[in-house]
Parts: C-alpha cells; sequence; structure tokens
C-alpha cells in the first residue's frame, strides 16, 4: 500500500504526504520518479525550480552547449525500448536536442503529472515523531515524505559574481548557467566574456561568429581538446543498438562509465615515439580519450603527467598564430586533468579571429564593472553585453541551498561547514532515509553521469524496497562508517595530482569554501563494487530502525548492522 494522505494542517492549508519527494526533474529526478512509481509502486512527487523537465539541460542554453560525452553513452540505459526508438543526430548531443531527449523520457512514461514545477524549495526538515521529511516552498507549498531523495545536480548553482558595480553596467548581463530561452542576438554589439572554463570555451567559439567584438577576460587558461564532434553515423548507431546491453556493461566497468579500452600501463614504460602516436591518435578521436584511454598513469605521476601536458601545449602554440596570444592560452601551472579537460571545435582558432581580443585578467585583474564596460587594473574595455561564464558553487552548493535539516536540529550547512561528510556520497550521519544522487565523495563528475545516475537511484530505491520488505522505519548511515569513507576518498585523493590544482574539484573556485576533494578517485568500477558489497552484507555501515507498538506504548528497536572493516576490497 502506498502512501498518499492530505493531512489537515492547524490552518486552512492541507499537507500532502507522499511515500517519497524527489527534488529535481533532470536524469536524476525523472528516473528516480519512474523508479519508484512505476516500479515499485509508491507514491511520489518530484519538485523543481525550473518550468519544465531538464534540470541542467533546461539551464544551460547558451551558445555551444553541447555534452562533453558520447550521445550514445549519455543517455538512460534502464528501459531497452527507449534505447532503441531514440536516435541521436550528432556524436555529441548539443543542448537542444538533450533536451528533446529528457521530454521524451517523460512524456513516454507519462512522468510529468507527478512533478510540480517553478517552486523553489527553501526547506527540508526531519520530523522524527513521525518519521518524516517535512518540505517547504517558497510559495508556502508544504509536502512530507518518508523518503528523501535528492537529484539537485553537481552544477546548478551558479558561483557569484565577485566583481564591483556588476550592478551598474547599462547593458545587458548574461549567465551561460540560466540563459534567457529566447535566446540572444548579439550581432554587431561588443561582447565580453569572463570566465574560459567548458561553458566559457564552448560560449566564445560561437559568440565570436556574431558580434562585433569579442573580448575574453581570462583568470586560468585550460588544456582544451578537440570534442570530435560530427552527424552520427547510422551504421556506428545501428552496431551500437544491436549489442547495447554488452556496451553498457563494458561502460559499468570502465573508469570514467565510457567503455574505452585502449589505455596502457604508464607513459613512461613506452618510447617517445610511441607515447607521441598514441597522444596524436586519441587527440584526433576527441572526447575523453586523451584523459582516460592513453596512460593510466597521468592523474597519478607527475612525470607521467608532465608528457601529456607538453603535447597540449604544443598543440595549442600550433593553432594560435599570434606566439604572444599562444602563450597566454598555454597553462604553464597545474598538471593535465586536474580540472575538468574542456572540449572544444575550433577554440584556439577563434583567438586568430580580427574581431577577438584575449585579455589576461590574472596579470591585469578586473577592479570594476562600469556603466559602459569592465575596467582592470591597466585598461577600460567598452562593451553592449557582459557574459558571466564563471562557473559553478560545485556539488556541496546544490544541496547546502535547500535549508536541510537533519535529526535534533542539525544543519547539514553546519555539519558541512569543513566540507562534506557521507558515507558512500549517497547518505550522512544525522539525516535519515536522504539520499544524495552523485552526491559529493561519490564518483559522480568523474563517471558517465546518466550511469552514475542509475546506479545511486537503484541503491537508495533497493535500501527503500528493503525496509518496506522488513517492516523497517529508516535507514541511516554509522558514524564510524560515515568518518571512515571520509577518510577513504581523502587517501585517494593523496594518491593523485589532484589536490596541487585549485579547481572545482577541490572547492576552491568559491571564496571560503573548505578546500577539500569533492570526487571519490578510486574509479566507477572500484566504487561499484564497494557499494554492491555493502547491500549484500545486510546494509552493512548503517542503521536500520523499526518503531513496534507494545501495549500501546512506542518502542524504538535498532537493526544496526555489525561493526566490520568496511572497504576491505579496495585497501
Amino acid at each position: 500500500m502506498n502512501l498518499k494522505t492530505n493531512i489537515p494542517t492547524t490552518g486552512s492549508a492541507q499537507v500532502e504526504t507522499f511515500d517519497a519527494v524527489v527534488i529535481g526533474a533532470g536524469f536524476s529526478g525523472l528516473y528516480a520518479l519512474h523508479r519508484l512509481r512505476d516500479q515499485m509502486g509508491l507514491s511520489a512527487r518530484v519538485f523543481d525550480i525550473a518550468g519544465d523537465v531538464g534540470g541542467t539541460w533546461y539551464w544551460n542554453r547558451y551558445p555551444g552547449a553541447r555534452c562533453d560525452i558520447e550521445s550514445i553513452h549519455y543517455s538512460y540505459s534502464f528501459s531497452e525500448e527507449l534505447q532503441q526508438e531514440w536516435t541521436w543526430s550528432e556524436r555529441f548531443a548539443a543542448q537542444p536536442e538533450i533536451l528533446r531527449y529528457l521530454n521524451h523520457v517523460a512524456d513516454r512514461f507519462d512522468l510529468r503529472k507527478d512533478i510540480q514545477f517553478n517552486t523553489q524549495i527553501t526547506s527540508l526538515v526531519w520530523n522524527d515523531k513521525n518519521k518524516l521529511w517535512e518540505v517547504g516552498t517558497k510559495d508556502g507549498t508544504i509536502a512530507r515524505g518518508k523518503y528523501l531523495i535528492a537529484g539537485t545536480g553537481n552544477l546548478s548553482v551558479a558561483k557569484t559574481p565577485e566583481f564591483k558595480g556588476v550592478e551598474t553596467f547599462k547593458g545587458e548581463i548574461y549567465a551561460t548557467g540560466n540563459w534567457p530561452h529566447e535566446g540572444v542576438n548579439f550581432a554587431g554589439k561588443r561582447v565580453g566574456v569572463i570566465g574560459t572554463g567548458a561553458s566559457g570555451i564552448q560560449a566564445i567559439t560561437e559568440i565570436a561568429k556574431e558580434a562585433a567584438h569579442l573580448t575574453v577576460f581570462q583568470r586560468t587558461p585550460n588544456y582544451a581538446t578537440p570534442i570530435g564532434n560530427a552527424p552520427m553515423d547510422p551504421e556506428t548507431e545501428r552496431q551500437v543498438k544491436s549489442r547495447y546491453a554488452e556496451i553498457r556493461t563494458k561502460s559499468r566497468n570502465a573508469f570514467l562509465g565510457i567503455p574505452y579500452d585502449q589505455v596502457q600501463p604508464s607513459a613512461l614504460a613506452v618510447s617517445a615515439e610511441e607515447r607521441r602516436r598514441v597522444y596524436d591518435a586519441r587527440y584526433v578521436q576527441g572526447g575523453f580519450r586523451l584523459f582516460v584511454d592513453s596512460f593510466a598513469d597521468l592523474l597519478f605521476n607527475k612525470e607521467a603527467n608532465d608528457t601529456a601536458a607538453e603535447f597540449v601545449r604544443a598543440k595549442i602554440r600550433e593553432r594560435v598564430k599570434d606566439p604572444q596570444v599562444a602563450d597566454m592560452l598555454t597553462p604553464k601551472d597545474y598538471p593535465y586533468g586536474t580540472k575538468r579537460p574542456p572540449l572544444e571545435t575550433k577554440y584556439y582558432e577563434t583567438y586568430n579571429r580580427d574581431n577577438v581580443t584575449l585579455v589576461d585578467i590574472k596579470a591585469t585583474p578586473i577592479e570594476l564593472i562600469t556603466e559602459h564596460g569592465i575596467c582592470t587594473t591597466t585598461d577600460e574595455y567598452e562593451l553592449d553585453a557582459i557574459v558571466l561564464a564563471i562557473g559553478f558553487d560545485a556539488m556541496t552548493g546544490p544541496l547546502l541551498s535547500m535549508g536541510i535539516v537533519g535529526r535534533h536540529g542539525l544543519k547539514l550547512e553546519d555539519k558541512w561547514a569543513n566540507g562534506p561528510l557521507t558515507y558512500l556520497g549517497i547518505t550522512s550521519h544525522g539525516f535519515p532515509n536522504l539520499f544524495f544522487i552523485t552526491g559529493p565523495q561519490s564518483p559522480s563528475v568523474l563517471y558517465n553521469m546518466p550511469l552514475a545516475i542509475e546506479d545511486h537511484v537503484d541503491f537508495a530505491t533497493d535500501a527503500i524496497r528493503y525496509l518496506r520488505d522488513h517492516d523497517l522505519d529508516t535507514i541511516e548511515p554509522t558514524l564510524e562508517a560515515e568518518t571512515r569513507w571520509v577518510a577513504h576518498v581523502y587517501e585517494l585523493s593523496q594518491q593523485t595530482l589532484m589536490p596541487g590544482t585549485d579547481s572545482w574539484y577541490m572547492g576552491a573556485n568559491i571564496p571560503g569554501k573548505p578546500r577539500v576533494c569533492m570526487v571519490y578517485l578510486g574509479g566507477a568500477p572500484a566504487y561499484r563494487k564497494i557499494c554492491a558489497d555493502v547491500q549484500a552484507k545486510g546494509y552493512e555501515g548503517f542503521t536500520l530502525d523499526r518503531t513496534m507498538t507494545t501495549e500501546g506504548r512506542g518502542h524504538r528497536r535498532s537493526l544496526a548492522t555489525p561493526k566490520r572493516k568496511l572497504f576491505t576490497c579496495i585497501e
């Protein structure tokens, strides 16, 4: 029997109660709703601040927005019929096509009827007496759910602009993460783009083709490499669809969740000639092949990484005509891959255009945004429009923005004041029946997201099924399990080159944010094995509670799993 009731409050409002509440209607929320409602027969309500489905692909409509994982892999695997019926037009799908795909999914599985759009979550509070999560929204809507699934995404809360005077600018200001749905016409305008991360690189390439003049304000150059996009080859798609199950299995057993299989053990174990051959081949193939399908030690050995970094630097110098501009675009002070490697199409050639100027704002920082443009320490640039491509409060930002309060009034923002504290990147001690989908300290952004999402939603809903089958009320990680997981994630990060670079992986892009590694770096296969072992051992590391009634008196029985050594499979 599912749980869906209207509970009267002290006022005239009604509180609708569901088995599960889901936050977010992107890849995570859509699959979670389908799994809970259609496969488990539970009542569920999805809330999203957007006006329709899509998650990040609803908001990120800036020119050039495109996925950096091949379309045939960046898609759901849970329905064979869905896999067979959908046809992608490009090797790497652009934002409009991904959004059409998610709309198709919502329609195909009739999901919209259980989604409440245009709803901003302001509080998510655990009521320990009723064993329910209470949901508060900006418009006053209140709901309750026994289980709470946070599918808020990893890159959905934009970084706040740090520039003085931004409110005085009389021209147009746009943010890549919240682009006007009607589009923007830059023809004949002087445009400034601040930021050269993944979004900035995509937008810069397209805006330069339209603007009268484009000025790019760059603080940190990136190791961008070709995406290798092209129209989808019908024969390739036919072959993939004929063996999709096999491909998905290979993907889930690959470090990044993509079935690449040409990686060699070490860049230092081959000759310079062989190394160059491998790098050239992966560079032309495109995607993340250079990063994860060339040599396995690039993220762990600085000497090996130097060979890949210098290869990319040489390519930048080859592609940019002006040596001074090429030098400005060349990363020099951090290893390749320790920031997410952006993928591009003729990005570096954009700087060969007469209408594009590059400004180094590390050497000459932005001091002020005025009514008419941007002032650095040395120059003033008059502009008609400014595009902010300054990134996101990644990983933790979306979760901490919702006012999550657990047992005994514990606020998630207080618990995570010095960095995220999770077990498996899915749960946190003190917050029963709350599941983070691709949360901090999971592989998340270093794992093909649709597959990572399916893994996490399956873990969460399997746990819910287990609770219901065993007449249990709550599941919550033990403090010991959480502490050991956090230490394990830290130890893994210290074996890599990641901590030495200021990146959003480390939380270093947000002033005042704790500088800790936000991502599990052991790879998708190791992580999946850990999660499977936890489940196989009766949810090892979790406390499972039931509330029983004896002679009319409430009695709480704890079914905490016995203490055992955790993560033995990878220690």
